[in-house]
């Protein structure tokens, strides 16, 4: 039978906290925000990649509790920008989680771009540390689309009301929390890291513990 421990979120986003802790909850996984601790420091977030980032921010918070902790790095790459914002989507305008000023300078840096090179695409890389601070697991998912010139819809986060995904012809700002849960860049990413999550503990105790 599969053992899970307890897992710590590494992350004070309470949107993004509430779209993973779903991801989980078919399994029967409860995940704890690292907000739950308020001796645990913020992470910076200085790498050179969402893998670093995410890499760094699981296993410090790791460390500092000596548990079992999830952390991800995820954001927008516009083709036009050169993969811009990219590491820098949650501070692209100067301060981290402002995301009426992040959409504001987006938009203006693509002012002059045309349609049809308005390709862009989410990023998210997640991690699993053990207790001593080791990566044990990662993955990484994708999500393509292309960026409007005005925003639609009310859902979800970040660039998402800017962020049309070509298939619905919806922005992820339109699209119900329910569709996002299965084709957005953290879905997939998360897609393929809950299986080995419940195989490292199902295969490796008590090794894994």
């Amino acid at each position: 039978m599969t053992s899970i421990p307890q897992i710590v979120l590494s992350s004070r986003n309470e949107k993004k906290i509430g779209e993973i802790a779903e991801l989980f909850a078919p399994y029967g996984i409860r995940l704890i925000g690292v907000r739950e601790f308020a001796h645990v420091p913020e992470v910076e977030e200085d790498g050179d990649s969402f893998a670093a980032n995410a890499a760094k921010k699981a296993t410090e918070v790791a460390k500092t509790l000596n548990c079992w902790v999830i952390a991800e790095d995820s954001g927008l790459c516009v083709d036009a920008l050169g993969g811009a914002p990219g590491i820098y989507s949650a501070r692209y305008a100067g301060e981290q989680g402002a995301d009426a000023l992040n959409n504001e300078k987006l938009l203006q840096e693509l002012s002059a771009t045309p349609t049809e090179k308005r390709t862009a695409y989410y990023v998210c890389h997640a991690v699993l540390s053990d207790p001593q601070g080791r990566v044990r697991l990662s993955s990484e998912g994708r999500c393509g689309g292309r960026i409007l010139t005005e925003f639609r819809g009310e859902h979800g986060f970040g660039y998402d009301p800017l962020f049309l995904v070509r298939e619905f012809h919806q922005t992820f700002g339109q699209l119900s929390p329910a569709v996002k849960r299965h084709i957005s860049h953290r879905a997939k990413a998360f897609e393929r890291f809950i299986p080995q999550i419940l195989r490292l503990f199902d295969e490796s105790t008590p090794q894994a513990l």
